[in-house]
């Protein structure tokens, strides 16, 4: 795994000369909004033990200034037009520095498309002391064996989730302990290289630097599953704007991670083509007559549609509720088929607990979360992100469960908790290969 820790150890390095400064920007680039928050930190040094396996801590930083945009440019989660979205990003960032009163130049960006795939690998060592030292778990992360991920794939996010210490298993910190044998199961997320490429060209054209990237469902199941779910096992479905999130976490780790390319601006889209209407108004009219249950008092419920076409008739019309509730349901119980598909291949029906928790803005439908118990058929329930210090309340709702993902991402960085420096006269000989392959693959 050398070589994979070598190819995100610049933007790490940044990262750690932004915090120096004090300051650092966390960017959420949705498909229907991008928000940044700029985050101060109070120059409070974690121990190397305090955020071994927990991302919940939040000591050391407070938001001191927080905006949000429309998002342009954007579409599934991904960059589609460049210029649009660096102009969004602009407005978010200047408007957040503004609030802050203060300038920044590193970011930390999550997003949600790109086709994330995981891995499962796994690595064993025999220790050399008595005593399991850094450079064993450096051996031991270096022997998992990577497989072959695919022409243009890079990977986002790789973390150990479980040590075993010769026949003791489930150990989140090895080192410190008597033993023999090392043996490490590690989670690898990869996605598609040219998301990521297109996220840092449009970042570096916004005049900014950018200084980590990570998963939206990483995040946000970080920021809305509470301890426990983490700890014994639980599903975060982050229903965006252009993607839905599906992460699964166990044992404090994420264990899986994908996206499904469909979210709450499709359940618009359909409203919009049903009602023959604009988009802002399909989009108004979800927010305020939306739901997925129809009862009998939805088909007296009449809902006023004006329009400026010009034609009296059609620009003055009524819909009943039910109406509504029959052109959403079907795209809502698509999404959520396909987060089923998801959560079966990676088999969440093994978990000890099987919690669901459904986040994001289009996760306020009312009557989501009786539809998704449904058709998950699990026990569902709405998450909001976490509280962090200085939060504005106007984001604080499900729909920023990513961007507040990101602080705490920004605080506790798991990957770097487990990138220690391995002497050289301890690499096996096919890491070195490994490594070279990778130097003369990129530089």
């Amino acid at each position: 795994m050398f070589e994979l820790y070598e190819s995100q150890r610049a933007m790490r390095n940044m990262r750690k000369a932004a915090m120096q400064r004090g300051v650092v920007a966390v960017l959420d680039v949705g498909s229907s909004k991008i928000a940044c928050l700029v985050l101060r930190f109070d120059g409070t040094e974690r121990g190397a033990d305090s955020g071994v396996g927990s991302l919940a801590g939040q000591a050391g930083f407070r938001v001191i200034g927080a905006a949000t945009t429309r998002s342009r440019g954007v579409r599934f989660g991904e960059i589609a037009a460049m210029s649009e979205t660096e102009r969004a990003i602009r407005t978010a960032v200047q408007a957040a520095q503004k609030m802050a009163g203060i300038r920044v130049d590193h970011v930390i960006a999550c997003f949600s498309g790109a086709e994330p795939r995981s891995y499962g690998l796994d690595g064993k060592v025999s220790i050399d002391g008595a005593m399991v030292t850094e450079q064993d778990v450096a051996r031991v992360l270096s022997a998992c064996d990577v497989p072959d991920v695919g022409h243009g794939r890079e990977v986002l996010h790789a973390q150990p989730v479980n040590f075993a210490l010769d026949h003791r298993s489930g150990l989140s910190d090895p080192r410190g302990q008597i033993g023999r044998e090392l043996t490490c199961d590690m989670h690898m997320l990869t996605v598609n290289a040219q998301a990521i490429q297109n996220l840092a060209h449009c970042v570096k054209r916004c005049d900014l630097e950018l200084a980590g990237i990570a998963s939206s469902a990483y995040v946000s199941g970080v920021a809305a599953l509470v301890e426990d779910e983490q700890e014994l096992g639980a599903a975060c479905i982050d229903m965006g704007g252009g993607a839905t999130g599906v992460s699964i976490f166990m044992k404090k780790h994420m264990i899986y991670g994908d996206t499904v390319p469909m979210g709450g601006d499709h359940v618009t889209g359909d409203i919009s083509m049903g009602l023959q209407i604009p988009m802002a108004m399909a989009e108004r009219i979800k927010t305020f007559y939306g739901g997925v249950h129809a009862t009998g008092m939805d088909d007296r419920e009449m809902i006023e549609i004006s329009g400026d076409t010009g034609d009296w008739h059609h620009d003055r019309r009524q819909v009943s509720r039910a109406e509504l509730i029959g052109i959403m349901r079907p795209r809502v119980e698509e999404i959520l088929e396909e987060v089923r598909a998801c959560l079966d291949a990676a088999g969440f029906e093994h978990l000890p607990s099987q919690q669901i928790v459904l986040t994001g803005a289009a996760s306020q439908i009312p009557g989501l979360d009786g539809l998704a118990s449904r058709i998950l058929g699990s026990q569902v329930r709405l998450g909001r992100p976490m509280r962090v210090h200085g939060l504005p309340q106007a984001v604080t709702g499900p729909g920023f469960a990513s961007a507040v993902g990101m602080c705490l991402f920004a605080a506790h960085p798991q990957d770097e908790w487990w990138d220690f420096e391995i002497p050289a006269e301890r690499y096996a000989p096919r890491s070195i290969m490994k490594a070279m392959k990778w130097f003369r693959d990129n530089w």
